[in-house]
């Protein structure tokens, strides 16, 4: 990448920016960065005259950054810490295999954490972090190895492997049919309809499915994640068409009904996605033979 040095400021003078920013003092930090106070403003007067605009308001021996600056500060502060974070994976990189995954919360928490503790005893060697991401995203732009998420795995410059196709169920509390019985789909119309934000269209599907037909829009609450909306189902607020790996044990326990005998299969599908040019990384490899074994059609584990 052959960019003018003008663009590639030095790190010592955003760094006297962004903590000038963030304190709001230059004495807070000099302090911080080990430096004086004058050593400070020479950074920032470096940086001045590199960009050719001034940055700094100077009053008596006070400075402040001007309204540009500030927005500036505050993007800089990003690729700072994505800075720090790199450095960070690259030094243990070599001490342990290291696996930076996006995952989904929900899935995540029912499907994936108890399976771990097996990779675990098998690849000690292999660090695994984890963050939630609920959208797909830009591997460019976000330093993960792989990510398991719902849809079509059709992002560009991706490889991809099948874990689970997702089942949909309609379940509510026994308090909300106050001893109504549900015995076809269409009467679970008349009841109020819980709705994920990830998946607008699921009970016009669902519906359709069962020769429900359907007019205008389907009204009924949204929530962002299935933990809400099991909640919202747990008190008695709604039906939701939940997966049923979700709401097995509240079945089980009959704190949830399901109002259809069977779980209905929707074309999305669960996917563990990984960048091409990290296939292959050791810990990624490791990872996604082990997972190869947990995906669907073979998934021994009780839920």
């Amino acid at each position: 990448m052959n960019v003018p040095r003008k663009f590639l400021p030095s790190i010592s003078s955003l760094r006297a920016l962004e903590a000038l920013d963030r304190l709001g003092s230059a004495s807070a930090a000099a302090e911080e960065l080990a430096l004086t106070q004058g050593a400070v403003s020479r950074q920032l007067q470096t940086l001045e005259r590199q960009l050719g605009m001034a940055l700094v308001q100077r009053d008596q021996k006070r400075l402040m950054l001007t309204s540009e600056a500030q927005d500036y500060a505050a993007e800089i502060r990003q690729a700072l810490n994505q800075i720090v974070q790199s450095t960070l994976r690259l030094q243990a990189a070599p001490l342990a295999g290291t696996l930076n995954l996006a995952i989904l919360p929900a899935f995540g928490m029912r499907w994936l954490m108890p399976r771990l503790p097996e990779f675990s005893r098998l690849h000690p060697d292999v660090t695994i972090n984890m963050s939630t991401r609920l959208e797909p995203f830009n591997f460019g732009s976000e330093l993960f190895d792989a990510a398991i998420h719902f849809g079509d795995a059709s992002w560009p410059g991706t490889d991809s492997l099948l874990l689970k196709h997702e089942q949909l169920l309609p379940v509510c509390a026994p308090q909300l049919l106050a001893g109504r019985l549900i015995s076809e789909p269409k009467e679970i119309l008349k009841l109020p309809l819980l709705h994920i934000q990830t998946r607008t269209m699921a009970w016009r599907d669902w519906f359709g499915q069962h020769g429900v037909a359907t007019s205008g829009d389907l009204s009924g609450t949204i929530y962002d994640q299935f933990a809400t909306i099991t909640q919202a189902a747990l008190h008695g607020l709604g039906v939701a068409l939940m997966p049923d790996y979700l709401v097995e044990q509240d079945l089980a326990t009959g704190r949830l009904v399901a109002l259809h005998p069977e779980p209905v299969e929707t074309e999305g599908a669960y996917y563990l996605v990984w960048p091409e040019r990290k296939s292959t990384a050791p810990a990624l490899k490791k990872f996604r033979r082990w997972l190869a074994g947990k995906a669907q059609p073979e998934d021994p584990l009780p839920r």
